[in-house]
Order: structure tokens, then C-alpha cells, then sequence
């Protein structure tokens, strides 16, 4: 996340989705490492949404916008840790 806070200081307050992609691709590696995560993202943001609506959890806007404004490293914990509490909340009701 400081990275994301870096970025901005360095290139200005405002995000610029096209000059952080062409940083991300500057180079082989880190091709390489931005494509994995966007895959990785990929993966989970849609378990993430599939989990979360068979699970009928409220408020997953936070995690779907904290996925995209500080990092799925950020939201894939976060949801687990509501997924615990919305599973152990149904066991209790049933």
C-alpha cells in the first residue's frame, strides 16, 4: 500500500491509470510480476463476488472497492475474515 502512496507523490496527487500501466510494464520483470497479480486478482475478485452472494453478505462494496483502490493483498484477508464471521453468524441461526 505505501507503494501506492509513493507513486502518487512521485507522479502527482492525481492517479494516472495509463503512466501506472506503463510503469508496471517497464521492464521483463516486472511484466512479469504485474501480470501474475492482475491474474491472482483476477481469481479472487471473482470468488470474492461468487463467495459473497451465495453467502448473502451485506456491504462487500468495501472489499469490491478496497480490491481496486489499495490492493486484493488488502481485501482477499479482509473478506476471509467477514466470510469466517457470516459462516459462524449461519451456524448460530440454524
Amino acid at each position: 500500500m505505501m507503494a501506492n502512496f509513493e507513486f502518487a507523490k512521485a507522479y502527482g496527487n492525481s492517479f494516472d491509470i495509463n503512466n501506472f500501466i506503463a510503469l508496471a510494464n517497464v521492464n521483463p520483470a516486472a511484466q512479469s510480476i504485474s501480470r501474475d497479480l492482475l491474474v491472482g486478482a483476477s481469481a479472487i475478485f471473482v470468488w470474492i463476488v461468487s463467495e459473497s452472494r451465495k453467502l448473502d453478505m451485506k456491504n462487500m462494496w468495501i472489499v469490491y472497492v478496497g480490491t481496486f483502490l489499495i490492493a486484493f493483498a488488502f481485501s482477499a484477508p479482509f473478506f476471509l475474515f467477514l466470510r469466517e464471521r457470516r459462516i459462524i453468524e449461519l451456524e448460530k441461526n440454524n
